[in-house]
């Protein structure tokens, strides 16, 4: 747990959230002390019960998002620092006969069947109608 308090990470998120606490204690003093000038009003007193709701709010996620992350780590097990290095696998080899999503598909590969559909074989008719009746475009 202290590994991860002290990371990197972790010390830009204590450092954001304090300076959103402070931020937000601030704007609750400066909301009180405008509630109480000749020009405050009704407004102002809620800001200024509002504002440590929001600087309460920052606590609790930091919290909960703290609390989250030991979880993690603890069901990943020991850390990569503890175990030894891994040792890489081979990736798995693709079969010659699958398509690829990102290339050209392979010409023994026949594209699926638009005549299945009897919704989608009317809808490129209604498409066919309309590019019929619109040749400009």
């Amino acid at each position: 747990m202290r590994r991860l308090v002290l990371s990197p990470r972790w010390i830009v998120w204590h450092v954001l959230t304090l300076g959103a606490m402070v931020t937000c204690g601030y704007l609750a003093a400066w909301q009180w002390q405008r509630a109480g000038s000749a020009m405050g009003s009704a407004l102002n007193v809620g800001y200024g019960l509002q504002w440590p709701l929001f600087a309460v709010f920052f606590g609790v996620m930091w919290w909960r998002m703290l609390r989250m992350e030991a979880a993690k780590l603890e069901e990943e097990g020991p850390s990569a620092e503890e175990e030894a290095p891994p040792v890489p696998q081979p990736r798995p080899a693709t079969p010659p006969d699958a398509p690829s999503p990102f290339g050209p598909r392979p010409r023994h590969v026949a594209p699926p069947a638009v005549d299945d559909d009897p919704e989608l074989v009317a809808y490129n008719r209604m498409l066919a109608q309309l590019a019929a009746r619109d040749p400009d475009h």
